[in-house]
């Protein structure tokens, strides 16, 4: 009888042994209509161009919720939501915010979530959004937002359903 060779490296497509049992716990007590995506904006005003994400992840059938939060008016609630985000089941975060556009960024500082950044033009914005687009892309080595284009909160919602797809 020949003996078949055992393979001498691990399987990578296998779950890590060490991780599985808590990630089973984590699936198993998240409820079915919990928010897999959380959409922040700075202020209410951006309400109306932030809900194209909402529209885009709702047509695939995925749960988000909606809340404003300013990185400079209460950064400590921005720090507290991003903190506990994936406790409470969130996957991705999409961060819309104008001028200094610090969400993004103070999100993904709390977070090591997905953090899609949507710039957002404002009129108060001397550079037409390009304040806002340079402030949500150019973050510094260990703090990653993913950039959209400037009010294009739709893309956004479709870059998050391929990260919840990946």
């Amino acid at each position: 009888m020949t003996e078949q060779p055992q393979p001498t490296t691990a399987d990578p497509t296998a779950a890590d042994p060490a991780t599985e049992p808590e990630t089973l716990v984590q699936l198993e007590e998240t409820e079915p209509d919990t928010p897999v995506v959380g959409i922040i904006m700075g202020s209410q005003s951006d309400m109306d161009t932030m809900s194209g994400a909402s529209k885009v992840l709702e047509e695939a059938g995925v749960r988000s919720e909606t809340r404003v939060m300013s990185a400079h008016r209460d950064p400590a609630q921005v720090a507290d939501y991003c903190q506990n985000a994936r406790m409470r089941g969130l996957k991705v975060i999409i961060a819309g915010a104008g001028l200094s556009a610090a969400l993004p960024g103070v999100a993904a500082a709390h977070t090591d979530l997905p953090v899609i950044g949507v710039p957002l033009s404002s009129r108060l914005s001397a550079a037409g959004g390009l304040d806002a687009l340079l402030s949500v892309v150019q973050m510094p080595p260990g703090v990653p937002v993913a950039s959209v284009g400037l009010d294009n909160a739709k893309n956004a919602g479709h870059l998050a359903l391929r990260i919840l797809r990946a």
